[in-house]
């Protein structure tokens, strides 16, 4: 197993960050030709998802479309103010798993992986292991 952690600086409240370049980037380095690697985000308000990486349009719409349906102020009980980056965190979820094959990320011709920030701008760890031989 090999395992790396990526810093990553959000700028905004709410952005997506394309880490897909940095993750295939470790794959690459690790040496393991097939197994699957595991992207895990340590915080209860940021996430991780893959979705479309080539129109920056799909992720201004997620975006958009997420703060309708967990709008930045709904009367929440928790009085840190943030409630709504915890919500929308559990909704996208904490880590995924792409298979590595031949050295390689298995993903969709238009798939990116994306650190999911909905309570920056800050400074961000995500943990990167790749698993296999």
């Amino acid at each position: 197993m090999m395992y790396n952690t990526l810093q990553v600086q959000t700028r905004k409240r709410e952005e997506f960050r394309d880490i897909t370049a940095r993750v295939k980037t470790f794959v690459a380095e690790s040496g393991i030709k097939n197994g699957f690697c595991n992207v895990y985000v340590p915080h209860t308000t940021a996430g991780v998802t893959i979705n479309e990486a080539a129109d920056p349009a799909v992720v201004a719409d997620i975006i958009k479309e997420i703060d309708t349906i967990v709008p930045l102020d709904d009367h929440y009980k928790h009085m840190e103010g943030n409630s709504a980056a915890h919500i929308k965190s559990s909704l996208f979820g904490i880590s995924i798993q792409v298979p590595v094959h031949d050295g390689r990320l298995v993903l969709g011709t238009w798939q990116g992986i994306y650190f999911c920030e909905f309570d920056g701008p800050r400074q961000r760890s995500c943990h990167l292991s790749v698993i296999g031989t």
